[in-house]
């Protein structure tokens, strides 16, 4: 029943989206050629535009297709459908563009290609998002809901069942688990243990399930092949939830060796050369594009350094970066002098009597960390990343904190995901590499610039920062 919903929803949404795509199309041209461009300028006809549309429209929804924007969408993100939209369209602006030039049309409006692109962007993430809160709606009435059983009651299966609990406008309705070692007739959340794993084909058999879990502990997974193959048997979907997700990241990725399948304990997007390029790229452009708009600021700031205390305007510090390697960190500086041992001696703590009266302000407001857009430019740094630590910091958190080392998996960032939601200064360090994981396993250029806007309105001032 599901699938079958589920074959039909995707069909309504290709002719959804099609519709969408095809009055972007005809509300670019109506306000290209209404408001933007003279009637006595020479132009194409109205039917030569629509003529187009006949090849835009499957041309688009092929995009949409490779994007993943038909895959199921339960538990899919927001901002990543929305990424995916914005992909779509952009290849599909090229596209156009590309084939303007191969047939030599110079007359179609380019103007209004990328008005239609705009336009087309925005009304496909509305069109979806109402979309998406309309099926929440219903699955939260008890419509539209997947069935499934959970085999093995472990840690991961406590784990599923919280989330499912939730988020009810996921629409998963868990019937009960089968499990060895607990007593039958026990519950978990409301969900009952109905028997071991030696019932599977029966209950297969009896109910019309959607889907599996296998949630076995370690201690079980012997029992894998032969569960896999009562579910394969029954034609049921089936998905393995590991029991040891203190070990595999939130993303793991598999990799064929000669048929031989091998999942990675890391996935780390920026290790591909091409995302790592268009990070670098931008880097470079944005990080120039701001010292030129913010260079007054900043020659007002190492002024008023200057004028009110002693010593040098850049204060230089070691921290480490991407691959372990140390480099040379800017900042205005916000203290008074001191020799390298009293630095080290520990972070800046609130009313600290060695933090200056500018270095106060320009500490609040980061007006300090506005010459680290000279390491951006250098590769020291990226824009958005894991914050950098001190050597003797890293040195010591390594053997305390699980994980800590695989932020230097990626440059360290004059921003980031951690700064974002409040994690800055005298804050737990462990909810910091939290953050700082995350960023680096679920990277995207969207993410990036999203880090980016919210540091504009929640990073720039802070209370943690002393």
């Amino acid at each position: 029943m599901i699938k079958d919903n589920q074959k039909y929803f995707n069909r309504l949404q290709v002719v959804i989206d099609a519709a969408v795509t095809a009055v972007s199309y005809l509300f670019s041209w109506w306000v290209q050629f209404t408001f933007w461009t003279p009637k006595t300028q020479g132009r194409l006809s109205f039917p030569t535009y629509m003529l187009a549309l006949v090849f835009v429209i499957p041309a688009y929804l092929l995009l949409y297709d490779g994007f993943r924007l038909y895959q199921p969408r339960r538990i899919s993100g927001k901002r990543v459908e929305a990424g995916n939209i914005f992909l779509a369209n952009m290849v599909g602006l090229l596209m156009f563009i590309f084939c303007l030039y191969v047939i030599r049309q110079q007359d179609f409006s380019r103007q209004m290609l990328f008005l239609f692109t705009g336009i087309n962007f925005l009304s496909l993430v509305i069109e979806r998002n109402v979309i998406r809160m309309m099926l929440h709606r219903i699955r939260r009435k008890g419509m539209n809901l997947k069935h499934m059983m959970m085999v093995g009651c472990s840690a991961a299966a406590e784990g599923y069942i919280d989330r499912i609990r939730q988020n009810p406008q996921w629409g998963y309705q868990v019937h009960g688990i089968l499990d060895d070692n607990t007593k039958k007739g026990n519950m978990y959340d409301g969900v009952p243990v109905l028997g071991g794993t030696d019932e599977l084909e029966h209950i297969l058999s009896e109910n019309n399930l959607d889907e599996i879990a296998i949630t076995l502990s370690l201690s079980e997974y012997y029992k894998l092949k032969r569960i896999v193959a009562s579910c394969e048997k029954s034609g049921v979907h089936t998905q393995f939830v590991p029991d040891y997700t203190d070990i595999i990241p939130s993303r793991p990725y598999t990799e064929d060796l000669l048929g031989l399948p091998v999942v990675n304990i890391r996935y780390v997007p920026l290790s591909d050369t091409f995302n790592a390029m268009v990070k670098r790229l931008f880097d470079i452009v944005v990080s120039i594009f701001a010292i030129i708009i913010f260079s007054p600021v900043m020659i007002g700031t190492a002024l008023a350094v200057k004028l009110t205390s002693k010593g040098p305007v850049i204060f230089r510090q070691e921290r480490v970066g991407l691959h372990n390697r140390p480099f040379q960190m800017y900042k205005f500086r916000s203290m008074e002098v001191q020799n390298p041992e009293e630095e080290k001696k520990g972070w800046t703590t609130q009313n600290d009597p060695r933090v200056t009266k500018v270095g106060r302000f320009i500490r609040r407001t980061s007006l300090d960390e506005f010459p680290q857009l000279f390491n951006v430019l250098r590769g020291d740094m990226s824009l958005v990343g894991p914050r950098p630590e001190r050597p003797q910091y890293v040195e010591k958190f390594r053997e305390e904190i699980p994980r800590y080392m695989v932020k230097h998996q990626v440059r360290p960032g004059m921003t980031g995901w951690a700064q974002v939601n409040g994690y800055r200064g005298n804050t737990s360090i462990r909810k910091r590499i939290d953050y700082d994981i995350y960023y680096i396993e679920h990277w995207t250029f969207g993410l990036d610039i999203k880090i980016l806007f919210l540091t504009v309105f929640k990073g720039f001032v802070n209370k943690n920062a002393y």
